[in-house]
């Protein structure tokens, strides 16, 4: 594969990443909204590849949907949202496709995202034909920050073997195997963190407390298990939650506490990798860090503002790619290889 070609898949790849962070900011925003169900059947919206609007359209709407009234602005919202990752589906599949055309290129990665894109597609139909079940919620949040995360190993790989990596060839510290156990339990604290942040969010567990730094109410003596049960009591709608305000706020408590794990884990990271990473990692993390948790805070003091709420769901994200690329690292080998084609061929990569 000549240079050319080869940048231009890694553009592919990083317009996919990008797009895919949209998805995952406009999916809060559906969500935050309430425009989850803002079209009542999928993919169209009332039976229309677009938003009805004209008076006739809607007319055929509520004859169509009796019990869902055409709220347009919600309708966009929704369906604003899955045009967009309908086009990221079909960048990720022209990926997959030009990464079996290419001899070097990633193969696996591209795969997996595929089927992970086409699983997301299942769910985000799931959503609005189980009415917000709150375990489809859920893995479809999840869904979104998996293949945001696919897309960036992806970028960061194919990036190292086209660009290459300057720091590629350097010596790094020895990792001991204390500061994998670490990073590990701290990566694992975060993936559990943001399901729990999507498990509070789909089931309306959000703002049963306004104070800090638990909760207000009596949040011991009203804790229930129950509230984490994957299978929500059958209804006919999800929408603005099922469960008791008991069960809400042992949600709420438990991404609360769940924070204050993550925070101190994290910070006892970004110590112990001052020395083996370097500055700017451990500054990285304690940054991204104390975004989020200044975000957190100020959804609970202003009760939960869109922009904050939506930028809070978009921070979760950052920290675990600034987790991934952090364990990444963390594991890979104190040198390693990585033939760069010289500065002044602009032909065909170097096979070595």
């Amino acid at each position: 594969m000549s240079m050319d070609a080869e940048r231009r898949y890694l553009a592919l790849i990083y317009g996919a990443l990008l797009l895919a962070v949209v998805v995952v900011g406009l999916g809060a925003f559906t969500r935050l909204t309430e425009a989850g169900l803002g079209c009542p059947d999928w993919p169209g919206c009332y039976g229309f590849l677009t938003v009805p609007q004209s008076s006739e359209h809607i007319a055929i709407a509520s004859e169509a949907f009796p019990d869902a009234p055409v709220e347009i602005q919600k309708a966009w919202n929704e369906m604003i949202h899955r045009y967009v990752a309908g086009a990221l589906g079909l960048i990720i599949a022209a990926i997959a496709f030009f990464a079996w055309r290419g001899q070097r290129r990633n193969r696996v990665l591209p795969t997996t995202l595929l089927g992970v894109v086409t699983f997301q597609a299942a769910l985000g139909m799931w959503t609005v034909t189980m009415n917000l079940m709150p375990i489809v919620v859920m893995g479809h949040l999840l869904g979104g920050f998996t293949t945001v995360t696919l897309l960036f190993l992806l970028a960061w790989l194919e990036r190292r073997r086209i660009v290459g990596d300057p720091m590629a060839s350097v010596e790094s510290p020895h990792v001991n195997s204390k500061l994998k156990v670490l990073v590990v339990s701290a990566l694992i604290a975060v993936m559990a963190q943001i399901a729990l942040g999507g498990w509070t969010s789909a089931n309306y567990a959000a703002v049963v407390c306004t104070e800090l730094p638990v909760c207000e109410t009596d949040w011991l003596g009203r804790y229930d298990p129950s509230a984490f049960h994957p299978i929500s009591p059958v209804k006919e709608t999800y929408q603005y939650g099922v469960l008791t305000f008991d069960q809400r706020v042992t949600i709420h408590a438990t991404h609360r506490i769940g924070a204050m794990v993550v925070a101190l884990l994290i910070l006892m990271l970004a110590w112990s990798v001052r020395k083996t990473l370097g500055g700017r990692a451990s500054l990285m993390l304690t940054a991204t860090l104390a975004l989020q948790i200044t975000l957190g805070v100020t959804n609970v003091v202003a009760y939960l503002p869109l922009s904050v709420a939506v930028a809070h769901n978009l921070c979760g994200l950052l920290l675990l790619l600034v987790m991934v690329k952090t364990t990444v690292q963390i594991f890979s080998p104190a040198s390693v290889s990585v033939k760069q084609v010289p500065s002044g061929d602009t032909g065909r990569l170097s096979h070595g």
